[in-house]
């Protein structure tokens, strides 16, 4: 999943794709470097930042999933606002990426379930003006799953189906460093809820801590691919990137490494 901000604020590539001909040239570019889906989103959930009122967020993302989806790209909106969810849709895009997993506007969860579109669901406490302060946990990947079944469970009491659902464990969303580490340490856990799973670390805060001092936010393209080869590994569904490019080479890693290994082991067994 190739990150397209068309936003000014955005903590990572603010401003780069805000007019609508550079942000349909990027979801382009993205898709042919190798993105299976391109997600639009019109508001920074970066720590700190303010909403977006919603024909502001429909001006910004609509021409560009509208074209983009007319060209055959396949599009997810990246939003919390059931109004631009459903304009999206309209327009042509197949999955909504909702960080707030239907919290934040009561309207979206029934709107889900009429459309019947994929659903992406992510552990959520509050908006970004406040989450920092909500980061608190007794075991942050137990309490993060359970939250995020309950609130699967809640979806589905609305009407939206189970197969429909992506969970997303919301790294960076509530969470200090030690927290998005302990999530994915125990990213199986969350495999064997029997729900695909999204994994979006790309270029975060905390993999910023563990490069050298003065190295830029695009730096952490590489830890972000490590973490890539590390989720496919552990079964995830997709991975939401800024650099699609080295995340396809990690995924190529991954199954040229699996291959070798299914080899290997029918190779033995034929030995015996």
């Amino acid at each position: 999943m190739g990150v397209l901000n068309v936003t000014p604020d955005s903590f990572s590539d603010g401003g780069r794709w805000a007019s609508t001909d550079a942000a349909i040239a990027h979801g382009v570019e993205l898709a042919r470097q190798g993105a299976d889906i391109v997600d639009v989103g019109g508001e920074s959930t970066r720590p700190g930042a303010e909403r977006v009122p919603v024909p502001a967020e429909l001006g910004r993302v609509l021409p560009v999933v509208s074209e983009l989806a007319a060209r055959g790209i396949r599009v997810s909106i990246d939003t919390m606002n059931s109004e631009t969810a459903k304009a999206a849709v309209d327009a042509g895009a197949q999955i909504v990426n909702d960080v707030s997993g239907g919290l934040a506007d009561p309207a979206m969860a029934p709107l889900i379930a009429e459309r019947g579109v994929h659903y992406v669901v992510m552990h959520w406490r509050g908006h970004s003006d406040h989450m920092n302060d909500l980061a608190t946990y007794e075991d942050a990947a137990h309490d993060v799953r359970d939250e995020l079944l309950r609130r699967v469970d809640a979806l589905e009491a609305q009407g939206v189906g189970a197969e429909r659902i992506i969970i997303d464990p919301g790294l960076g969303f509530a969470k200090n460093a030690d927290h998005n580490w302990d999530v994915l340490h125990h990213l199986r856990e969350f495999e064997a809820v029997g729900l695909p799973v999204l994994v979006a670390a790309s270029r975060k805060r905390f993999l910023g801590e563990l490069m050298p001092q003065g190295a830029s936010i695009q730096d952490r393209d590489l830890p972000t691919a490590v973490i890539t080869a590390l989720a496919a590994r552990d079964g995830a569904w997709g991975v939401r990137v800024h650099d699609v490019v080295s995340t396809r080479i990690a995924l190529d890693v991954v199954r040229s490494w699996e291959k070798g290994t299914a080899e290997e082991a029918r190779h033995e067994k034929m030995d015996r």
